[in-house]
């Protein structure tokens, strides 16, 4: 494992992917920053976040040896070690919110971003970003957000809580995670925010609609039960649960 301070950068991920295709890089190589001047989310969404009071990092994870169609098993992996490494920092009421971002209570503490380099069919390795709301109190931009501080009510330590969630990834990351497919999608799934409960959503045509979430498919979409008993599956850009 080697670990890249660094004191700014406009993102984890990107600094990371353009670093691995200059060199070779080992296994775990991990790039973490006081201060992500452009970090972002799902669909490019901006990541609110002040300098030296939260964490950003990213992980080049080699020969994860996942199929294409099976590739949102990183996600769950990925999801399913944050709340592990947060469950041991004593956080409160966690969940994941399809399809990965983390919640304590209705509050969003945390985002996973991860992007894939493909070979064959074949995931070759993948770059596993994830931004976490530490110590900042304030968030104009976002009302849904917290952080770590604010449900507490102390200070963390950054390096604690960074090698906290290390040691989870680690441990998850290296994990035959293909063979154990089953096993991780029902441990994602009891953690899933708002599953089988009745919820309002907005479709891509601003519809708003009711139904339940079901389940999360192996390709990653979410599974509706409308409330005529229909099943529907939707993408990342075709659905938002409002909450």
């Amino acid at each position: 494992m080697q670990i890249i301070k660094l004191d700014a950068t406009q993102s984890t991920n990107t600094y990371l992917k353009e670093l691995s295709f200059e060199k070779e890089l080992e296994d775990f190589t991990i790039i973490t920053t006081r201060d992500q001047t452009s970090g972002r989310g799902q669909m490019n969404a901006k990541w609110e976040s002040e300098p030296g009071k939260n964490l950003a990092f990213s992980i080049l994870k080699n020969n994860i040896d996942v199929p294409i169609k099976e590739v949102f098993l990183v996600s769950v992996c990925m999801s399913l070690a944050i709340i592990d490494g947060l469950k041991r920092l004593g956080i409160p009421d966690l969940s994941i919110k399809w399809p990965n971002d983390i919640l304590s209570g209705n509050n969003k503490i945390g985002g996973i971003l991860i992007e894939n380099i493909l070979s064959g069919s074949k995931i070759k390795r993948s770059i596993v970003g994830f931004g976490l709301n530490v110590n900042q109190e304030v968030f104009e931009k976002a009302p849904n957000a917290s952080s770590l501080k604010n449900i507490v009510g102390t200070e963390f330590d950054l390096d604690s809580v960074f090698y906290s969630l290390i040691e989870q990834l680690h441990s998850y990351l290296n994990k035959p995670i293909q063979s154990l497919e089953n096993e991780l999608y029902a441990q994602y799934h009891s953690q899933l925010f708002k599953i089988g409960e009745k919820s309002t959503f907005k479709n891509q045509h601003d519809t708003l609609f009711t139904g339940t979430i079901e389940k999360v498919s192996s390709s990653g979409k979410l599974i509706v039960k409308h409330e005529n008993g229909d099943y529907q599956e939707y993408g990342l850009k075709e659905i938002q649960l409002l909450y």
